[in-house]
């Protein structure tokens, strides 16, 4: 398991609802979660390690010692949103790339924990920013799509650089060509279960 860069087919894709909690599931959210604090991350999105499944894992200390700050969001939605504000955001698919995006400055989100049990979560703040930010990775939206002209210009360079060196280790054989991972990502999805590490 690891970290996809943009423009990973796996960031585009339409994420599919979680129908089971289980050992592989669990094992993905505990990967997740150290992948998350080795690269400095405060969320982590399934489809930004190219699992195809509506979960994402939030820390907000980005701190393993603060494991009690953990947080699973199972196949959330948002369904309140107040205000507006606007703010930097970066991503751990995007290294290096930050940009001030408008967000809602409050918002109401149901979901389920890693137990199975509904939870309805009122965030506002950095809370607010990050569940918008990881919920939007599982419908395939991106937070540079919410850049006007002339920031999406200001970053340009940069978000380049990432593409390139993404398709860089394609062509090298890290990872392998869109049409097969898109293959893959369907065939998991339609799998229906969080497929075993390794």
């Amino acid at each position: 398991m690891r970290i996809v860069p943009y423009c990973h087919p796996a960031l585009r894709y339409e994420s599919r609802p979680v129908t089971q909690i289980d050992d592989r599931l669990r094992a993905s959210v505990r990967e997740m979660f150290e992948l998350m604090y080795d690269s400095r991350g405060i969320g982590l999105a399934a489809n930004q390690v190219a699992l195809p499944f509506r979960f994402f894992v939030l820390n907000l200390t980005a701190d393993p010692e603060q494991a009690d700050q953990e947080q699973v969001f199972l196949n959330p939605e948002i369904v309140k949103r107040h205000g507006s504000l606007e703010e930097e955001e970066g991503c751990l698919s995007f290294p290096g790339v930050y940009a001030k995006v408008h967000r809602a400055r409050k918002i109401r989100v149901r979901a389920f924990d890693l137990l199975g049990n509904p939870i309805e979560i009122d965030a506002e703040d950095l809370l607010s920013r990050a569940l918008q930010h990881e919920t939007d990775h599982l419908s395939g939206k991106l937070f540079i799509d919410y850049l006007p002209p002339a920031g999406r210009n200001a970053v340009a360079e940069k978000i380049r650089g990432v593409e390139l060196g993404f398709r860089q280790a394609q062509a090298a054989g890290e990872y392998p060509a869109d049409a097969e991972i898109i293959r893959r990502l369907d065939e998991i999805a339609r799998s229906e279960a969080v497929p075993a590490l390794g």
